[in-house]
């Protein structure tokens, strides 16, 4: 079994491999920073699905910043306990439609493991779909995987590089966050945070990519990106904490691109910063 030609497989695809022996599904869902919203499926998942943890398991917990990659090492340990092996399938999904998925699937792609995808439309489609469900267990415990990390984490910027690619023609930094917060307009989720963008960013937020909870048809995506001069180009792509940038970082992959990198730190970290830029 191959997962797919794209990082992208639907709720039919999932149904038919549902029971492969080589298919480990992870929900990757965490809560939006944003809002108060609770998912209406949190209790549920898709039958066999294991935990993927961003918060704890598979973010660095030594950082003062939410949501940063864990070391190679950490991130290999991590998946040897959900019992995932260096040739299992996996598809990653969230309660959310398309939110934290893709943050799960980029970690799998920069560790070197491409045999990984997101569940498009995520658990509200898969139960749309009117397709099987079970309640969430509380522990999970698994046969000890063989997980070996390619390590290409390379395809990470820090604050400093930033500093020097927002000024560099050949490169363009996308902002996932709303209009409002990217103008500075309206208040960041944390109160500790300066309001307005990196100079030169541009801004396309994540949820111009995505149509009911999910991603816009790759003839879309094309013509979406087509407004932005990012031919050729290195795309950074930065968010609030790391989380959404993922998405327009996938609906990028969707569209063709391939130089394609995060800003791990994001605006967590921009927007705390004391000798950075900052424009509105």
């Amino acid at each position: 079994m191959k997962i797919s030609d794209t990082p992208l497989v639907s709720v039919d695809w999932l149904s038919k491999y549902l029971d492969h022996p080589d298919l480990i599904i992870l929900d990757a869902s965490i809560k939006k920073v944003t809002t108060s919203d609770k998912s209406l499926n949190e209790d549920l998942q898709i039958p066999g699905a294991r935990f993927f943890d961003i918060k704890k398991s598979f973010s660095h917990q030594h950082s003062v910043l939410p949501n940063m990659l864990p070391t190679p090492e950490d991130f290999e340990k991590s998946c040897r306990k959900l019992g995932i092996n260096t040739d299992s399938k996996i598809v990653v999904y969230d309660t959310l439609g398309l939110y934290s998925s893709p943050r799960a699937w980029w970690m799998f792609t920069i560790m070197g493991h491409k045999d990984v995808a997101v569940l498009d439309g995520g658990l509200p489609e898969w139960t749309k779909n009117g397709l099987p469900t079970e309640n969430k267990t509380i522990t999970q415990e698994f046969l000890l995987g063989n997980f070996k990390i390619n390590d290409r984490s390379k395809y990470i910027v820090d604050a400093k590089e930033v500093l020097f690619e927002m000024n560099s023609p050949e490169s363009v930094i996308l902002d996932a966050r709303s209009y409002g917060r990217f103008k500075g307009t309206d208040p960041e989720p944390r109160s500790d945070l300066k309001g307005g963008h990196i100079p030169n960013s541009l801004n396309l937020p994540y949820t111009d990519v995505l149509t009911d909870g999910k991603m816009l048809a790759t003839k879309d995506l094309i013509k979406l990106f087509t407004h932005f001069d990012i031919e050729n180009k290195k795309l950074i792509f930065s968010c609030g904490s790391g989380i959404t940038a993922c998405i327009i970082l996938l609906a990028a992959t969707l569209a063709g691109y391939t130089n394609l990198w995060i800003y791990d730190g994001s605006w967590s970290e921009w927007g705390q910063l004391e000798d950075v830029p900052i424009e509105s």
